[in-house]
């Protein structure tokens, strides 16, 4: 493990470099842990500088460079013509997916920003490698002393280009290997690179910072004012998630408890959001299957999931999905409301969630996510000791508890 050579102090000047989705001028509350950490950083250290580089995808295309000042917010900022002069590649290929020109002007923002405004900064936290390579570069020529790689998500075989997932990893494996600390959301992940063969005592230190919440997020209504028979699924509508097997699975459901009903709230792709239409009405579940859409914001979404009194995490089982190494935040966000979660074997903290005794794992298909529902539901005594076990679990899923800890094994605090 690398040696410590300095700490944190009030005047440290701290740098983040991550992602958020923009629409209509706004950021979706969907992004690279924007929020939780400018809060945390912003209220303990002078200086905090974000640079929020827009999303393929977004309405706008330059990097943003919001500055904290003594835990207040003080101006607003834009790269530099530098960076700005790739609009017209970036307007070219400005679609929701992985795009090398982005990836070009992430690492470009971050050079632009330090050595453009000449920074000296104490701690770099990069969010995904390109970030975390360029925090690299500035540190070998003396402008960072500190650099942190935050993973959100990580797959040995996240692209099915063989070259791309080569190229990559071989980014996730440089980025690991010098950085002073990887932040990963799982440690799913640091298991994952050991078995592709990471040598692990060169590399920088496994630090688990885990997908968290804040305190007055996590709140619960009594049972009472909860709705019976009620479920919810909320997240994204891709199909590896599941939402469709959520659907399948409610006419067994209904047969027993026939008020029962499936609350889907997210967006996705129109195609995603068309077939799971098409699927509620083919199974004549115009009644019992409440399709809400995207929720703009976290507020809202967690006053819709605390109503409810079962979620439903019913991620399927694909080899090559992201979410057999990820942090699934729809569990946590499940226990920070309050509710038990059913889900599959996929998702690593869906086996925390069942240690906690908050949730029951079960095969990703229709069948056997219906009948762990109905045992639940058909148990009020279980149901109960499930809904207080999420309870408990969740008052210390906090992120000042899962940054605070980051850094103290950093030996930064």
């Amino acid at each position: 493990m690398k040696v410590n050579l300095i700490m944190l102090t009030y005047d440290s000047r701290i740098l983040i470099a991550t992602f958020s989705p923009w629409k209509n001028g706004k950021r979706l509350p969907t992004n690279g842990m924007v929020e939780p950490l400018v809060d945390y950083f912003s209220g303990r250290y002078t200086d905090v500088y974000l640079l929020d580089q827009p999303h393929p995808g977004s309405d706008i295309l330059v990097p943003r460079i919001e500055v904290y000042k003594n835990g207040k917010f003080s101006k607003i900022k834009s790269s530099s013509f530098f960076v700005s002069a790739l609009s017209p590649l970036l307007a070219a290929q400005n679609v929701s997916a992985t795009q090398i020109s982005f990836k070009l002007r992430d690492f470009l923002s971050v050079i632009d920003l330090v050595i453009g405004q000449k920074l000296k900064i104490d701690l770099f936290i990069g969010f995904e490698s390109v970030n975390a390579i360029a925090g690299i570069f500035l540190k070998k020529v003396g402008f960072i002393k500190k650099v942190v790689y935050y993973v959100s998500d990580f797959s040995p075989k996240r692209y099915k280009s063989k070259w791309f997932n080569k190229f990559y990893l071989f980014l996730d494996k440089t980025a690991v290997r010098y950085s002073d600390a990887t932040w990963n959301v799982s440690d799913a992940m640091t298991v994952a690179r050991k078995e592709l063969g990471y040598n692990m005592e060169k590399f920088s230190p496994q630090i688990l910072a885990p997908n968290a919440f804040f305190k007055k997020e996590i709140k619960f209504l009594p049972f009472e004012k909860t709705k019976p028979y009620s479920i919810i699924y909320a997240g994204t509508l891709g199909l590896e998630n599941g939402p469709d097997l959520a659907i399948q699975m409610m006419p067994q459901i209904i047969k027993k408890f026939p008020s029962a009903s499936l609350t889907i709230a997210g967006g996705g792709r129109p195609e995603d959001e068309s077939l799971l239409k098409s699927l509620i009405q083919k199974l004549n579940l115009e009644k019992n299957v409440n399709f809400v859409g995207f929720v703009p914001t976290n507020r809202e979404l967690y006053e819709l999931v605390r109503k409810h009194r079962l979620l439903i995490a019913p991620y399927k089982a694909i080899r090559e999905s992201v979410r057999w190494y990820a942090d699934a935040v729809k569990i946590r966000m499940a226990l920070a409301c309050g509710l038990p979660v059913v889900t599959t074997q996929v998702p690593p903290n869906g086996k925390l969630a069942e240690k906690a005794g908050a949730g029951i794992i079960t095969k990703d298909n229709p069948k056997d996510l219906a009948k762990t529902v109905i045992d639940i539901f058909s148990n009020k005594k279980q149901y109960l000791k499930m809904m207080n076990a999420a309870r408990v679990a969740a008052k210390e899923n906090t992120w000042e508890n899962s940054y605070t800890n980051a850094l103290k094994k950093m030996g930064l605090i």
